[in-house]
């Protein structure tokens, strides 16, 4: 079995029917789970309460970080074979994205406040950060203004790579640049910069959660977009007949 078969929007909206109640009970169980089992963990000595901040912030700067390479191999597949499935899974992850973004862009400056003294700083991580998410409502804005979809799904697909760039500065801009308020990595098993386990173990869960929360939404849009399109078929044949 090739997994090209899944491009076959009825291979893949039979298939993906058959998964999404139990991505979604899943994704409600972890994401839930995750959250308020980081709720009752304790105080920081250092940060108090706002430590807690990282059971959304991490899980979701992660997603946006990786909504946005999946968009990237999903729009190659499309630049490259045409497949269909492909680019209307790009675009239906492009709103989650941005969500995410948005999410971990807000909690970070929640957190930072009385951690930094200000609620925002042009650090490199944080502004590659701001410039994803513009990119995310360049990718969405430029889906809604292109007619054909064939045409928008190319477009996106160029602009999903030149935004690829961002989302690896995202990700690395505190290797990139020595400079910036943003700690390292939440996770690091770097010698006496390991995340305790007090905190480690339900922000994995709570991370588990994001991605299946993902997951959920996106074959529950791609999905939609699926239908859509074929609405849109219907409607044109039948101004044809």
């Amino acid at each position: 079995m090739s997994i090209w078969e899944y491009a076959n929007p009825v291979k893949f909206m039979r298939v993906s029917g058959a998964m999404l109640p139990w991505v979604v009970a899943s994704a409600v169980l972890c994401t839930a789970g995750g959250i308020a089992w980081g709720v009752l963990t304790p105080e920081d000595y250092k940060q108090g309460a706002t430590v807690k901040i990282v059971f959304l912030h991490v899980p979701a700067a992660m997603m946006a970080i990786n909504i946005w390479v999946m968009m990237l191999a999903a729009s190659l597949i499309w630049l490259i074979r045409r497949h269909h499935v492909s680019a209307l899974a790009a675009k239906a992850a492009a709103p989650v994205g941005a969500v995410m973004t948005l999410i971990a862009l807000v909690t970070g400056a929640i957190w930072g406040q009385p951690m930094w003294g200000t609620w925002w700083e042009w650090d490199p991580r944080l502004t590659s950060f701001l410039i994803l998410f513009l990119f995310y409502a360049g990718y969405i804005a430029l889906w809604s203004a292109i007619e054909d979809p064939d045409s928008a799904a190319d477009l996106t697909g160029v602009l999903c790579l030149v935004g690829s760039v961002f989302a690896l500065l995202s990700r690395y801009a505190v290797l990139f640049w020595n400079q910036g308020l943003h700690q390292g990595a939440s996770l690091s098993v770097a010698p006496g910069e390991r995340m305790s386990a007090v905190y480690r173990y339900p922000l994995y869960l709570s991370m588990l959660g994001f991605f299946l929360l993902f997951l959920a939404l996106l074959l529950i849009r791609t999905r939609t977009e699926i239908r859509r399109r074929r609405l849109a078929a219907l409607q044109a044949r039948e101004m044809r007949a």
